[in-house]
């Protein structure tokens, strides 16, 4: 491993991603000894940097919009670890959940969730709506969630 020491930065909320890719291009543009930029989806708020110091990252996200500063101390990979480990698209739906087809031949259409295969990555949807209800198979990247089954 190198010898990059993680830093968090406290940023605009809902600007992590364009502040991380502000920030990558200004240590492009200037050859600035930073390693690593992380901004987790599930992270509001906050951006990881990897540096070999505090004032590495001070002086990448000098001038940044949006970017407001390093917090104090450093943290260990382990405790970001989990942010890097690939999910399925399709964990978290269940049948019964009602969906939104995003891409494909279907995309606008709502669809109720019959069957989820994580190995596959793929659900089995039944689009509403239609006469004949026929299930239908697509990728866990183009569903978006409407609404959760509801339990009894």
């Amino acid at each position: 491993m190198s010898d990059g020491r993680i830093f968090t930065v406290r940023v605009t909320v809902g600007q992590e991603e364009t502040t991380a890719k502000l920030i990558y291009s200004k240590v492009k543009t200037y050859n600035l000894p930073v390693y690593a930029i992380l901004a987790p989806s599930k992270v509001k708020g906050y951006i990881f940097v990897e540096a070999p110091s505090k004032s590495a990252v001070d002086e990448a996200i000098k001038g940044i919009r949006h970017a407001k500063g390093t917090l104090p101390g450093e943290i260990r990979f382990e405790e970001i670890e989990h942010f890097l480990e690939e999910k399925p698209a399709v964990s978290g739906f269940e049948p019964g959940d009602i969906v939104e087809l995003i891409a494909g031949p279907f995309k606008g259409e709502k669809a109720k969730v019959v069957r989820v295969d994580e190995a596959k990555d793929e659900i089995v949807v039944e689009l509403i709506g239609s006469i004949v209800p026929i299930p239908v198979t697509v990728r866990g990247e183009y569903v978006r969630l409407i609404s959760k089954r509801q339990k009894e």
